[in-house]
């Protein structure tokens, strides 16, 4: 056990969507594990045996409305020494959506969170830029993450930034699904939200990813279409039907309990 600020952290809940329930980074039990899951694991290890509590709230394809109805009661409720708030994003996808209104209202639980809650650790959006489908909503995402930060400024909150983060722009960091982040990607992550927080972490998050071999442009093609019938069809198809992949999924880990 290290001493320092972060082992003031005895106890942390995890609020939001698919990104922090853990979509993309399948564990041994069926249930995903995902970047707040590790991050838990590298809080537990400044503690003392069984003297460290996690939640994890976040359910897949919950709007920033239905997490504000449903987690961040219970996150007050819990009242642990630290939440991270992640939330919005299935919003701004939303053909439509405006992302200075989604900002006012996520202002709103943060503020809300911040009576109760001693550290709110706030999430930006990912750099879209590379990634099909999501690139053209990039000048959205960025209003957003720039409504985030500010918000952080004025609540003192730490932000995990993940625009920043430029490890996670490599596709190695992606799940097949594009949409959520690999095993890789969710470590990297919880290695920069460790970071952020004041922790000494094992490994650099922004580290360069290993060398592989270039792909052909059919090898390309073939990986698009594979994609395309397989994941973003029955993505579409969910939001045509008012669909979430959500629905009837519960919390993974509704009480604090120790690791």
């Amino acid at each position: 056990m290290s001493s320092g600020a972060d082992d003031a952290i005895g106890s942390y809940a995890a609020v939001g969507d698919s990104f922090t329930e853990g979509v993309g980074d399948p564990g041994r039990d069926g249930a995903y594990i995902g970047w707040a899951d590790r991050l838990a694991v590298l809080l537990s290890d400044r503690r003392a045996e069984g003297d460290f509590r996690y939640a994890n709230l976040a359910v897949r394809g919950r709007l920033l409305d239905q997490i504000i109805a449903e987690q961040v009661p219970r996150a007050r409720e819990l009242a642990p020494d630290l939440v991270t708030f992640c939330a919005g994003g299935n919003d701004i996808l939303r053909p439509g959506s405006d992302p200075d209104a989604v900002a006012e209202r996520y202002e709103a639980a943060v503020a809300d969170l911040r009576e109760t809650v001693g550290t709110v650790l706030l999430c930006t959006g990912f750099d879209t830029r590379g990634v099909p489908v999501l690139r053209h909503l990039r000048g959205k995402i960025a209003t957003y993450t720039a409504h985030v930060r500010a918000i952080a400024d004025r609540h003192d909150c730490p932000v995990l930034d993940l625009w920043s983060l430029k490890s996670v722009q490599d596709r190695r960091a992606w799940s097949d699904d594009r949409l959520h982040l690999s095993a890789d990607g969710h470590t990297r992550v919880a290695l920069r939200a460790a970071q952020v927080l004041g922790l000494d972490v094992p490994a650099d998050p922004d580290q360069a990813w290993p060398p592989e071999a270039e792909r052909t442009a059919a090898e390309a093609r073939r990986d698009n279409i594979h994609w395309a019938r397989e994941h973003l069809v029955p993505w579409i198809g969910r939001r045509l039907r008012g669909e979430s992949s959500g629905d009837h999924v519960e919390p993974k880990r509704p009480d604090l309990l120790p690791l």
